[in-house]
């Protein structure tokens, strides 16, 4: 009996280990197959990609003709003026992971299982900033008007809207200033369709340099050295 048991627990081990080498085997090939950029009949619109290593983030001008995200997303609270903060980063990803873990550290074992099989919900964390500076970590693309319509009606449909077409604002103790908020998001989290796979979609989307797919965000990053 006892062997038995070793011989289902060794299986369930090393099926374990071979999906894992598989899914990362799988990422690395996928994430090195490039779609290529669209040339556009203009480049008047500045975007940028945003990192902190492990997690991305699409960042696009707050006011724009096409767009008003302060419209949208007038959370910013007085006396910060809105057109002070010339940009909105934009990050969508799983709901347990934005508002119960500040911290690695603090990352639960059920958080993590259930943002891997997808049974959490999405949010989507919105953060304005004043200026955007280019380094490793943030990386400036310039992208068509047309690209950028595009890529608005994305990031639109991947909030979650009620009747009238208003963004659903999470009302959360997560938020780290007065500059950035939670919204309930589209979408399902899990290990092939993470906040980098989101990002990368929406580089598609906008006819821009991307992955093939992708889980992580150093492989999208890679296309913009």
């Amino acid at each position: 009996m006892i062997y038995k048991t070793f011989i289902i627990i060794l299986k369930v081990i090393l099926v374990l280990v071979a999906f894992i080498l598989l899914y990362l085997l799988t990422a690395f090939v996928l994430s090195r197959i490039t779609v290529e950029q669209e040339i556009g009949p203009d480049d008047d619109v500045d975007i940028y990609l945003l990192t902190n290593g492990i997690h991305s983030d699409i960042v696009v001008p707050t006011i724009t003709y096409q767009m008003n995200w302060y419209k949208k997303l007038g959370f910013l609270k007085p006396p910060l003026d809105p057109k002070q903060y010339r940009y909105l980063a934009i990050g969508w990803g799983d709901k347990g992971f934005y508002l119960n873990t500040p911290s690695w550290s603090q990352l639960k074992v059920s958080t993590a299982l259930k943002a891997t099989v997808g049974v959490s919900g999405t949010a989507i964390h919105a953060t304005y900033h004043k200026k955007m500076t280019e380094n490793e970590s943030c990386k400036k693309i310039k992208i068509s008007k047309e690209q950028y319509n595009r890529l608005i009606r994305y990031i639109e449909n991947s909030f979650e809207q009620d009747e009238k077409g208003n963004f659903l604002q999470i009302d959360t103790e997560a938020t780290k200033s007065d500059r950035d908020a939670f919204y309930e998001a589209t979408g399902r989290y899990h290990i092939f369709n993470t906040c980098n796979s989101w990002t990368n979609r929406g580089l598609k989307y906008a006819g821009q340099n991307a992955c093939l797919w992708t889980a992580f965000q150093k492989p999208i990053f890679l296309k913009y050295e």
